[in-house]
């Protein structure tokens, strides 16, 4: 069957340079507009399939915790501006999204907090605690975002600030039919950083500030979310990054489709395809994307709404914690997401999926490996890791979820997964090593892959 798919009419710009690609198929890079957003199709997303390149290794579930009063999630390291890893005094530095364990699994989600965990020799980590005032934060919750040492010294703190944003302050809270409630914007705030022989300390906390909220045009808000109450919203994860190749800085982030978004023949697939493909009715409500914001200020305290990179209407819900990783002039546009968010007639693992495009990071991106799947996990441990983050050299960070012990039974994780090696070659991808549990190597600046 076909994997093309059509794009957007009008946007693809002709120039007398075509970048040509290697994709499968013989699939063409042509460079195009500003405001240009590429499409993961239902035909595209049919294609989807583990191979034994891109199976995780199952988990061993006699694991130890990382930090044993608190369950551990999503994950990410302090970076330098330029994206590589910042080391202070020796230390590695890694945040996570934190709740007690006298929570239960399913109600950690509600009590996120993030957490600081610190290591010199980047495998035995210490937890620092939450480094912030909650009272001063955002939200009821705290949710994944990423972190940037800029070149003075100062920590950069992103995050996602959840909760009913009108009820006093963002502060009150029950949890009934929450995730309707569930309104998210961009926030951050700013920290010194020092390290000495009791550890690594994060001090003067700065303003918190909300730096982005949905525009209702390219992203959806809550009001709109409510309109057809599919899943949850998305208008999160907010991920610092600065282009190797031109200098640009951006922050990148899970969105959902805003007003007058459709299902149109390019969301399904070429025409071929849709000739003998039916669309159940309720896929036009699943509107993911990956959103993006140009920094315009050395502070990244104001931004520009952009146009998506990528759009999944139709075809999945949630691209959650996108992030890229580039060699050259290959960008590769990564996203976890789960088997639940998939639109109805399709399916995929829970896993980490990425896209290439060529020549710039707004690109008309194409599902690596022709499936899009980077990660996933096994068939017979469909769960048992999640939140993938894959660092600027091809590490690949997670977190242990839900593995099944050796009777079949679910054992929660909360602690860090088994760190992976990937290699990205061209529209290629490869699991070629685990590492350890935790483990975060030192690494250089984005467009070093190699």
């Amino acid at each position: 069957m076909k994997m093309g798919f059509k794009t957007k009419l009008g946007k693809l710009m002709l120039c007398s340079s075509i970048l040509v690609g290697s994709l499968a198929g013989g699939s063409a890079y042509a460079s195009v507009s500003d405001d240009f957003t590429a499409i993961w199709s239902r035909q595209q997303a049919e294609q989807v399939a583990r191979t034994t390149d891109t199976t995780a290794p199952v988990i061993d579930t006699n694991f130890e915790l990382a930090a044993p009063d608190v369950w551990i999630w999503d994950t990410w390291p302090l970076q330098n501006r330029d994206g590589s890893l910042a080391i202070v005094k020796g230390h590695r530095i890694a945040f996570a999204l934190v709740a007690p364990r006298d929570f239960g699994w399913n109600d950690r989600h509600t009590e996120a907090r993030i957490g600081m965990f610190y290591s010199k020799n980047g495998k035995d980590w210490t937890y620092a605690g939450i480094p912030y005032d909650y009272d001063n934060a955002f939200g009821h919750m705290q949710w994944a975002g990423s972190a940037m040492l800029d070149e003075n010294g100062k920590v950069h703190f992103f995050y996602t600030a959840t909760t009913d944003m009108n009820a006093n302050g963002g502060k009150e809270w029950n949890q009934d039919g929450w995730v309707q409630r569930a309104e998210q914007r961009l926030a951050k705030t700013t920290f010194d950083i020092s390290a000495d022989k009791n550890g690594v300390h994060l001090t003067n906390e700065g303003e918190h500030l909300i730096i982005a909220e949905p525009d209702g045009k390219y992203y959806e808000t809550i009001e709109q979310f409510q309109s057809h109450g599919n899943v949850i919203t998305a208008f999160r994860d907010p991920f610092f990054f600065r282009d190797p190749n031109t200098g640009k800085e951006y922050i990148l982030f899970e969105g959902q489709a805003g007003s007058g978004y459709e299902l149109k023949p390019e969301n399904i697939g070429d025409e071929e395809y849709r000739k003998t493909h039916t669309v159940p009715e309720r896929a036009k409500y699943y509107n993911g994307n990956i959103g993006i914001a140009e920094v315009l200020d050395k502070d990244v305290t104001k931004l520009k709404l952009l146009p998506p990179l990528i759009e999944s209407v139709g075809a999945n819900h949630q691209l959650e914690r996108p992030h890229v990783v580039v060699d050259g002039d290959n960008y590769y546009l990564l996203t976890i997401s789960h088997t639940f968010t998939y639109a109805p007639g399709l399916t995929g693992p829970d896993g980490l999926y990425g896209f290439v495009g060529k020549g710039g990071l707004r690109a008309d991106y194409k599902p690596v490996n022709g499936t899009g799947l980077i990660v996933a996990n096994p068939a017979e441990n469909p769960y048992q890791a999640y939140s993938w983050m894959a660092l600027p050299d091809g590490q690949v960070i997670s977190f242990i979820n839900e593995p099944l012990d050796e009777t079949g039974k679910v054992k929660h994780g909360g602690t860090f997964a088994p760190t992976l090696k990937v290699s990205f070659n061209g529209d290629t991808t490869k699991i070629v090593k685990e590492m350890e549990a935790g483990e975060i190597k030192p690494f250089g600046p984005y467009g070093k892959l190699k």
